[in-house]
């Protein structure tokens, strides 16, 4: 029997729930997303032993032959094998999964991840029978869960999970609007190469296979041209896991710190590809400035970011990697880096002189995990387009969201305006302008949004003295909170 969506979530949330006591919320990622993906893989292997046995008129050993399936399982590794057990459970899932890795070195190589199953203090063999149980209670095979349907629940638990441990999710979940809004933006076509250094869950590529196959075409044409790299062991396991479970079936997933340790060259070069996009750490200190004072790959053309802050060291990376004649660049940044003097300051210059930033998004508060600052969107262009050239649009997008009680939403119709304000790349009263860089540059190149789009102020006129009045309570207030702002960069060693 086909099962439901809605189904699907709810069994796998059960699931969850299972672990809730002797496992963090902020660890239910670390053993429910493998054994969703070891259910999966055992389903689908019992399907496909089926029409191969259908396909040979019953012959058992053409049904056992490699090329019949899409991951081997070793004899003794299956989950029906886990699941016969009453003792020793944790250790008989570790051992299953090694050596279903060794037998797909290319493929599921790590995937797992390195969770301890065989540590009974937190895993006893009654909990690890019960989480069993519970996912023995559903079939995942292609014909009873689609790769799309179980893709969207293991979406569906990425979030659910994010919203458990907020702060920590924020390592690794996007949400989906703002992922799907810069994907809208880069737009990338049937057969472009799409690259997210900062890749978490896989979100961001997986968003671009759906824009491709519903504007586009054949998504299929970019197998082969996904990459992705992420430091953290569980979140880029989840990340292959993910794109597996929603039908991809080539792609690069590389574990490794893309600032200290590139995954991906060509020749002694760093690759170039069409898009690139990401959402990387707000602010990371301690990122590699050590090692970019003489980056063997040019990275730091702009010059070398401060070491407690790697926003411009994601910029400069992201710049590299942009393919010479049709790369773009979309990335989620503070706002912070709109503005920063010194180090930024001087690297903001340089950038903005060389004309490759397109539009700067300025996004409403806490939208995102882990922080209720406001971000925004850098849009980058190897080549702009002649009536773009010399030209930065800027967007005030912060009054669109919708307001929650922890987290505020982007909902689709806040999406597709802004993203025809990108689109139109005209002026807006009290929303978006399109700024010269002569203008900037007059500003010292600073990009604080509220410098180039002034908010509409609905209501009555006001007189001149009004306004003046009004003007001189705001310019009080403002230089007690930047006195304010002053004396704690001061406390915390950050303004000599």
């Amino acid at each position: 029997m086909v099962i439901s969506l809605s189904q699907l979530e709810s069994h796998l949330w059960e699931a969850a729930n299972i672990l809730r006591g002797p496992v963090d919320a902020a660890d239910f990622k670390t053993y429910v997303f493998p054994l969703l993906f070891f259910k999966r893989i055992s389903d689908v292997h019992d399907e496909e032993y089926r029409a191969a046995l259908a396909e040979s008129g019953g012959d058992e050993e053409y049904a056992q032959f490699s090329q019949n399936y899409r991951f081997q399982i070793p004899e003794g590794c299956h989950w029906n094998d886990v699941r016969e057990l009453s003792m020793n459970v944790g250790q008989a899932l570790q051992k299953a999964f090694r050596c279903i890795e060794t037998a797909n070195p290319e493929q599921l190589y790590g995937i797992f991840g390195d969770a301890q199953w065989a540590n009974k203090d937190r895993l006893s063999d009654a909990l690890l029978r019960d989480l069993i149980e519970q996912f023995s209670g559903i079939t995942l095979s292609n014909e009873t869960a689609e790769a799309d349907v179980l893709g969207q629940s293991y979406e569906y638990l990425i979030k659910k999970f994010a919203d458990l441990t907020n702060k920590k999710a924020g390592e690794f979940y996007t949400p989906r609007p703002v992922v799907r809004l810069m994907i809208r933006i880069l737009d990338p076509h049937e057969g472009e190469s799409v690259y997210d250094p900062a890749c978490g869950t896989g979100g961001m590529l997986l968003e671009a296979i759906h824009h491709v196959h519903e504007n586009h075409g054949d998504d299929r044409t970019l197998w082969g041209q996904l990459f992705g790299q992420e430091k953290n062991l569980t979140t880029s396991a989840i990340a292959r896991m993910n794109l597996y479970l929603h039908g991809a079936s080539d792609f690069s997933i590389h574990r490794g710190d893309t600032l200290r340790e590139p995954a991906f060259f060509s020749g002694d070069n760093l690759a170039t590809f069409d898009c690139v996009i990401a959402n990387p750490p707000f602010s990371l200190q301690n990122w590699g400035d050590d090692i970019w004072a003489s980056d063997p790959y040019g990275r730091n053309f702009a010059g070398l970011p401060p070491n407690r802050s790697g926003d411009y060291a994601w910029v400069q990376h992201m710049i590299t990697s942009m393919a010479p004649a049709r790369g773009r660049v979309a990335v989620v940044l503070p706002h912070g880096a709109l503005f920063r003097m010194g180090k930024e300051g001087a690297m903001r210059k340089r950038i903005l002189e060389m004309d490759l930033l397109e539009a700067v998004i300025g996004l409403g508060p806490n939208l995102f995990y882990g922080t209720g600052l406001a971000a925004c969107i850098l849009v980058f262009r190897r080549v702009k387009a002649p009536e773009k050239k010399d030209k930065i649009l800027i967007i005030d997008a912060s009054k669109e969201f919708r307001a929650g009680r922890a987290q505020n939403e982007l909902l689709p119709e806040h999406v597709d305006r802004i993203y025809g304000w990108y689109h139109d790349f005209g002026d807006v009263d009290g929303v978006a302008r399109v700024v010269s860089l002569e203008e900037i540059a007059s500003n010292d190149y600073n990009l604080n949004i509220p410098r180039y789009v002034e908010p509409v102020v609905e209501g009555e006129a006001l007189t001149v003295e009004e306004a003046t009045a009004r003007l001189r309570k705001s310019a009080t207030a403002a230089f007690a909170a930047e006195d304010r702002l002053i004396a704690v960069l001061k406390r915390e060693g950050l303004l000599l």
